[in-house]
Order: C-alpha cells, then sequence, then structure tokens
C-alpha cells in the first residue's frame, strides 16, 4: 500500500477546518490525521501524530501561527509547515518565512493548488505559486525595481546551473519534478539546493523561491 500524506489542520475557524478537510479528502495520497483550534493544541496534536504536513492559520488564540511554526521547526523538523493566509496580516509574513515555513497557501485559493502544495512540501518542495510570490513580494517592501536589482546582484555568485535550479526552485517544482525537468539525478538536484540554500544563507525553499521571482529568473509556465 501507498505511503499516505498526512496532514494536520489548524485554524480557529470550525467551518474553515471542515473546508478544508473536505478538500483534503478528494485526494486519495493526503489524509487528514488530526485538528486543532489553536497553536498550543497544534504543537501538542504534532507531537502526538508527527504528521508530514501542518496547514497552520497565521492568527490563532493561546499561540498564534508564527508562534507554534517556531516550536515545531524546533520540536518536529521533519514535520513542513504551510502558513495559510488572507494576505491582511502582512507584518506577519516576513516573520513566517523566518520561522522556516515551506510555503503559503491562500484561504480563498483554487482546492487544486491546495492539494498540489501539500504534495509538494512533503516531497521537500515548496508551495509557492507565481501568483502568491507576487503577492508576498508585493507585501513584503516597496521599491520593487530596487529589490530586483539587489536580487540580480545576489545571484550572480550562482553558477548557471545554480541559477536554473534556483529559477524552478522559484516555480515551485520539487527535487524529483526539477530533476526530469534538467535530466538530472535527484541527489544532485538535492546537492545544487543544499548549496544554494548554503551559499545565499538562507534557512528554505520559501526564501530562495522568493530571491529567484525578485531576480526573474523563474521561468514562463
Amino acid at each position: 500500500m501507498n505511503h499516505k500524506t498526512t496532514v494536520l489542520l489548524a485554524d480557529d475557524e470550525t467551518l474553515m477546518r471542515a473546508g478544508v478537510r473536505a478538500i483534503l479528502g478528494a485526494a486519495p495520497d493526503i489524509e487528514v490525521v488530526a485538528e486543532a483550534a489553536d497553536g498550543r493544541e497544534t504543537v501538542d496534536q504534532a507531537l502526538r501524530h508527527r504528521p508530514d504536513v501542518c496547514l497552520l492559520d497565521i492568527r490563532m488564540p493561546r499561540l498564534d501561527g508564527l508562534g507554534a511554526a517556531a516550536e515545531l521547526a524546533r520540536v518536529l523538523p521533519a514535520t513542513a509547515v504551510v502558513m495559510l493566509t488572507t494576505f491582511s496580516e502582512d507584518e506577519y509574513i516576513a516573520g513566517a518565512l523566518a520561522s522556516g515555513a515551506a510555503g503559503f497557501l491562500l484561504k480563498s485559493g483554487d482546492p487544486r493548488e491546495l492539494i498540489a502544495g501539500v504534495r509538494a512540501v512533503a516531497e521537500g518542495g515548496a508551495c509557492l505559486s507565481p501568483s502568491v510570490a507576487r503577492r508576498v513580494i508585493s507585501h513584503l517592501g516597496g521599491g520593487q525595481l530596487g529589490r530586483g536589482v539587489a536580487a540580480r546582484a545576489r545571484v550572480a555568485e550562482l553558477t548557471g546551473r545554480e541559477r536554473e535550479v534556483l529559477g524552478l526552485v522559484g516555480a515551485g517544482l520539487s527535487n524529483a519534478e526539477i530533476a526530469q525537468r534538467l535530466f538530472l539525478v535527484e541527489g544532485t538536484v538535492k546537492a545544487y539546493v543544499s548549496a544554494i540554500l548554503a551559499r545565499l544563507g538562507f534557512k528554505n525553499r520559501v526564501q530562495a523561491a522568493i530571491l529567484a521571482h525578485e531576480a526573474g529568473l523563474v521561468p514562463a509556465p
């Protein structure tokens, strides 16, 4: 029997949890194994069930999504954390990146994007679609032209192949998908990604994906 990607769903709105559970339930390879209504319960449930992926609302009582994400990164580093956002919480986005979140999903987004995002982060990828990435970049700061110049300067230190891999990370592809696209073995891609993160001083693929968008490295769909 094939392994199912296990998910913990955390949101203080019961109807939102029910809706997301219904969407994920349509995917035969994904199983919601636990729910939580606040950040503290999220950490407790995650330690009990050890899910592959945690979907966290940003605003929750007792312990918010950022606090829960930071604690999960410490106690369950193998669990990928994805933030559910409405983008009305601009001040939280940078903090979520710093906490090690593997992606961002819009609560109002396409249900197919939610399923694809869960699958991507479970495989070590980032669920930052181009449309979401543009919104994140726009909200994180002004001076888009200046950010682009700075981003291009940062990626200039990478080799041509590393920039190519970085662009595909920005497109949200997993290591396996990048390997297929570039005719490489998956282990080689993993080594490239690790080297890129180390050289750029990033903690995760989401930070790298945003830089790829700012630097104009993401290929057209």
